[in-house]
């Protein structure tokens, strides 16, 4: 990743805080982009959430210096520097990582947990100068997506060992869960009933039923070609539909996806790893486990009028 770490932004905040005045990392982050030469695309980089890594790993720093006590937050996102973040910055550290910033007892308390914090005689754990590329969220993140990678493989191997009957029930409760066709008993009566020149059912768009979308659902194993796509466009042009979803717990090679490009009727092409992706965005064989959230200062309730 382009974006360094969060502790190469420790001096940069502290050298522009050094004059002494107020300032709103908000119009920081620009001086501090241009210092490590980072680019639109960097700039760019999000993560899931939708907050760009670059903001997310800024504002850590920001806050592991003020747990630090090397600066002090002075208002809604204001900041200045304290007389310890003066003495930090004469110390010349190239980068200013945890352990630079563990001399300060209200760093290592922050960053200690609880329960270790309480137990007095146990041994100092030991810190070493290693840079820790992702912070905290960053880390619950690639964590969460770690979980969710494996619930999916799971998943698809589930629907491999079932029937093609219980496929065809699973692509009528995803298109219901994903708001086509109205109730599921009305989607049910069209789905796997036409088996008609490469078209497996029909399903509304919408619950009226304006539209209709033209289904292929295969279980398959292993890759659907362009051929497998060709006639199922085929049927579609033979129903004068102009709308089609192929699924399959497989996959389409590139040429496939290359030609419901360029094409009309539209097509969307579902594989195995979208399919379950839906099905875990939409709870569909799945349920929550535990939620956690991540919550931030509410800078409003904190400003006194």
């Amino acid at each position: 990743m382009a974006v360094p770490a969060y502790q190469y932004y420790h001096r940069h905040i502290l050298e522009i805080a050094a004059d002494g005045k107020e300032h709103n990392l908000k119009d920081d982050r620009n001086v501090i982009a241009e210092k490590l030469n980072l680019k639109e695309e960097d700039l760019k980089l999000l993560l899931s959430s939708g907050q760009t890594v670059f903001y997310n790993r800024t504002a850590w720093a920001k806050s592991c210096l003020i747990h630090a006590k090397a600066i002090e937050a002075t208002g809604p996102g204001i900041y200045k520097i304290t007389q310890r973040g003066i003495e930090l910055l004469k110390q010349n550290h190239k980068i200013i990582t945890a352990t630079v910033l563990s001399q300060y007892p209200e760093f290592e308390q922050f960053r200690t947990p609880k329960s270790k914090t309480d137990k007095t005689e146990t041994a100092k754990e030991e810190i070493t100068e290693e840079i820790i590329e992702e912070t905290p969220e960053e880390s619950l993140e690639k964590a969460y997506q770690d979980i969710r990678n494996s619930l999916a493989n799971e998943i698809l191997e589930k629907i491999k060992k079932n029937s093609p009957k219980f496929f065809e029930n699973l692509v009528v409760d995803l298109m219901v869960a994903m708001g086509y066709g109205g109730s599921k008993l009305d989607a049910g009566k069209s789905i796997g009933k036409t088996g008609d020149e490469g078209i497996d059912g029909i399903i509304k768009e919408d619950k009226l039923g304006l539209d209709v979308i033209y289904l292929q659902a295969k279980r398959w194993e292993g890759t659907v070609g362009r051929p497998e796509i060709q006639r199922f466009v085929g049927a579609l042009h033979g129903k004068r539909a102009k709308k089609g979803v192929f699924i399959t717990t497989g996959c389409f090679s590139s040429e496939a996806t290359e030609y419901v490009a360029t094409i009309d009727p539209k097509v969307i092409l579902i594989d195995g790893v979208s399919l379950v992706e839906f099905m875990m965005d939409h709870n569909l064989g799945t349920n929550a486990l535990t939620t956690y959230q991540i919550k931030r200062i509410d800078s409003d309730y904190f400003t006194e009028e």
